[in-house]
């Protein structure tokens, strides 16, 4: 009967760890995007850079701050997809090339399983609040600074 107390008990602790290490934020770091226009808006970056924390992403977060996103990193220049799979909070995504300049941006909405999918190969993708890009005038073309010092941590699973 005690060895069923325990294994219970450990199981329900194991479940908690995970809930709460899924919705722990990753370290972040501040960007600025330079504008067409020559003007700069700052984004503070939470950094998935590894194959769980590409997985992972906002899935389950309830509120994501203007001003804040996350920008996932990958090993090399690729045609990238994304969807919201367990991602309550709607999205806009910007694909950005290895120099980082910005190639697309669309807007997702929560709980989709429909693919969004770059036009071309990019290196980073960077998810903010639903109409941010377009709140702050930030558009295809325009270049993320310091997107190029970001590497990608782990290889790659298929």
């Amino acid at each position: 009967m005690k060895f069923s107390r325990l294994a219970l008990a450990f199981l329900l602790f194991s479940s908690f760890a995970a809930f709460s290490c899924a919705s722990k934020k990753l370290p972040s770091k501040d960007f600025q995007i330079v504008k067409g226009d020559g003007g700069k808006v700052a984004v503070n970056a939470e950094i998935a850079d590894t194959y769980e924390t590409r997985q992972r992403g906002f899935m389950e977060r309830e509120s994501i701050p203007d001003g804040t996103g996350m920008l996932f990193v990958f090993e090399s220049d690729r045609i990238l997809s994304f969807w919201m799979k367990n991602t309550p909070t709607p999205l806009s995504i910007a694909y950005i090339d290895s120099e980082g300049k910005i190639r697309d941006i669309f807007d997702m909405k929560p709980y989709s399983l429909s693919e969004i999918v770059s036009t071309v190969s990019v290196r980073y993708a960077l998810e903010v609040p639903q109409g941010w890009f377009e709140r702050t005038g930030v558009k295809v073309g325009d270049t993320v600074l310091g997107v190029k010092d970001e590497t990608a941590k782990g290889e790659i699973r298929r």
